[in-house]
């Protein structure tokens, strides 16, 4: 930790174990790179690429296991190279079949601590890359009875890497771990539209005033009010599913740069195949790999879907902050679940708190939105160099979001009530019910009976039948609940201020 208190990266695992090994404090093995050679622990199954990159990237203090989307897809695209490459002959059926135990067993959860470089990183990715290669070979070793780092036996470029560089791996398993990302979301995302459209039900007969720019305006439900927002969160489900096919397009067998070298002609349908065969997701070649390889204009889809989500279900709970604003002298037309005391200095206080979370995580995947297209827009000739931070800021948008559904679900909005005396107060002492009126006693008297309402506190109702234009039946026939929320139409309007007979009011 520097003087001033900031952590230098020093303090993060693995990167203390890697400063011991230099310090030669631990037990340490000698790996060599085009650079030179260095000491990695003993026990660590990552390499020196990966300590190069724990030296150079001491950035966010926040790994790629962070991201366990991206670890397991690193694992499948990996797992499916190895695959495709025993199949084509590049690569013996031993090697194959222990590169292929292993990355199940990262699928399965094991050793994702062992991803460790910080997912903000120089290199397009290649630290990512190489410690994936480094991870899964030297598991694959100990399947093999062989001492982690004799890299004679089982090579994490020669072999885990074969037919692949990281230009074709890393966007490849960014879109995988999108996918999957976005299929977890989109679980937490309808599971929180079905509470609402439940409480849509639940509140279908509580009438209350609706308002525009904030004044009130005409009568609805509540359950309208809250089957909107089920209905604008469905809308949303079927926005983020239209990603998933653009994200399905891959360009492995583009190895550096697009044109295929050092891979196998066969290789690119090979891999596809067997990708699609261990995750049980559709996939298709890309048709032009060196445009697939520099172009970054799907994560700029996928981002921007993300954050049209992410701003409707931050509008969602502005409104929900509004209505239950008070509870004395605000709207306080709902009550949220109190889950905590809202004030260290004022007893009795109970915020938004929930609603106010969701709040902060729409902003945040806003601004990241903003770094994707920043990143996207960067990338120069055959390579974007900037998919590090695109893959960070989507994956971590991705998580947030789907945390944030499950909270405002579980902790929020299954546990709503109608303040349904206030809400019943409130229609009846609002004008804007004459707006129901105006078909029968023209806009011109129905104005001038809302200025006397509120310049007098008297009640409409009363207003129209002492006025002689209305019978009160005939009032209260169309000031009906059913009448007032629109689910029994309206007569039209008409062209002249009539008195209506009873018969033509129903």
């Amino acid at each position: 930790m520097t003087t001033d208190g900031f952590l230098t990266g020093d303090e993060m695992w693995p990167r203390r174990e890697f400063l011991a090994a230099l310090r030669g404090e631990i037990p340490t093995r000698l790996e060599s790179d085009s650079l030179g050679s260095m000491p990695i622990p003993a026990e660590a199954y990552w390499g020196i690429h990966t300590a190069r990159a724990l030296e150079n990237f001491p950035i966010t203090r926040r790994a790629i296991y962070n991201y366990p989307y991206l670890v397991i897809a690193l694992a499948r695209v990996k797992q499916a190279a190895a695959r495709a490459n025993r199949e084509l002959g590049a690569l013996s059926d031993t090697k194959a079949d222990v590169i292929d135990r292993a990355c199940e067993e990262i699928v399965a959860g094991a050793l994702h601590q062992e991803f460790c470089v910080g997912a903000i990183q120089g290199g397009a990715g290649t630290s990512t890359n190489m410690n994936a290669n480094e991870v899964i070979a030297n598991r694959g070793l100990e399947l093999l009875g062989r001492e982690r780092g004799d890299y004679a036996y089982l090579h994490p470029i020669d072999d885990v890497n074969r037919s692949q560089s990281t230009n074709d791996v890393y966007p490849t398993a960014i879109k995988l771990a999108m996918v999957f990302g976005i299929q977890r979301l989109l679980d937490e995302h309808r599971q929180l539209r079905a509470a609402f459209a439940q409480k849509g039900r639940e509140f279908a007969s509580v009438l209350k005033i609706g308002r525009t720019q904030l004044q009130d305006a005409v009568p609805m439900t509540l359950g309208q009010e809250f089957s909107g927002f089920a209905t604008t969160l469905a809308e949303d489900d079927d926005r983020l599913s239209e990603v998933i096919p653009w994200l399905n397009e891959i360009n492995m067998g583009a190895t550096a740069i697009g044109t295929g070298i050092t891979a196998d002609p066969r290789y690119a349908e090979a891999v596809r195949r067997h990708l699609v065969e261990v995750t049980g997701i559709e996939m298709e070649t890309a048709p032009d790999l060196i445009e697939a390889t520099s172009d970054a204009g799907i994560f700029m889809t996928a981002s921007a879907t993300l954050k049209r989500a992410a701003v409707k279900l931050s509008k969602i709970c502005n409104d929900l902050r509004l209505l239950s604003s008070g509870p004395q002298a605000g709207l306080g037309e709902i009550v949220l679940p109190a889950r905590q005391a809202g004030s260290s200095i004022m007893p009795g206080k109970v915020n938004p708190v929930i609603p106010e979370v969701v709040n902060q995580v729409a902003f945040s995947v806003i601004g990241a939105d903003a770094t994707v297209t920043a990143a996207a827009e960067a990338g120069q000739l055959q390579l974007n160099a900037f998919e590090p931070v695109i893959a960070s800021s989507i994956l971590q948008s991705l998580a947030w979001m789907t945390n944030a559904c499950y909270t405002l679900r579980v902790n929020c909005i299954e546990g709503i009530t109608a303040n349904t005396e206030r809400l019943a107060m409130q229609v009846e002492t609002s004008v804007g019910v004459v707006t129901a009126l105006t078909p029968y006693i023209g806009y011109q008297a129905a104005a001038s009976l809302a200025h006397t309402a509120l310049t007098s506190n008297a009640s409409i109702r009363d207003l129209v039948v002492e006025a002689g234009l209305m019978e009160a039946e005939q009032v209260d026939r169309v000031l009906s609940p059913e009448r007032l929320s629109g689910m029994v139409p309206l007569t039209g309007a008409l062209t002249l201020p009539v008195q209506l007979p009873p018969d033509e009011l129903t």
